[in-house]
């Protein structure tokens, strides 16, 4: 299935990002698109517009796109990226890092819509360790 919700992570840190991205890769399976954005030029930390948006672009397989974020810069560089192209087709979930990103992976792997996906990861929230 190609025609799956992909996800974006965004980051301060690449390492975060590509580590993420390669847990929810594995757990949902190779046809959900996770694509990791993160740190500032020469591999320091920060989030780049750019790198958001051609992560968003590698994700999108025409069903919608979720986009996780770990802090409020990174969350901050989102919307500005987004402001004013707001058509339901991309959106930033509140919802937590980790669980939020296995969570949408796996429910995009089922094939649910991006409203589905999106919901997985914000419930994400109220899931208990033990």
């Amino acid at each position: 299935m190609s025609n799956l919700v992909g996800i974006v992570l965004v980051s301060h840190s690449l390492e975060l990002a590509r580590g993420l991205a390669d847990l929810a890769s594995q757990v949902a399976g190779a046809d959900v698109r996770v694509e990791p954005a993160g740190g500032g030029p020469g591999g320091s930390l920060g989030t780049s517009g750019d790198a958001v948006r051609e992560a968003i672009a590698r994700a999108d397989r025409g069903q919608g796109v979720v986009v996780l974020a770990d802090l409020g810069s990174s969350i901050l560089t989102v919307r500005h990226l987004l402001e004013g192209k707001a058509n339901g087709h991309i959106r930033l979930v509140d919802a937590p890092f980790v669980e939020g990103a296995v969570a949408a992976a796996v429910v995009s792997s089922a094939g649910l819509p991006l409203e589905d996906v999106a919901k997985a990861a914000e419930d994400a929230r109220g899931a208990s360790k033990f």
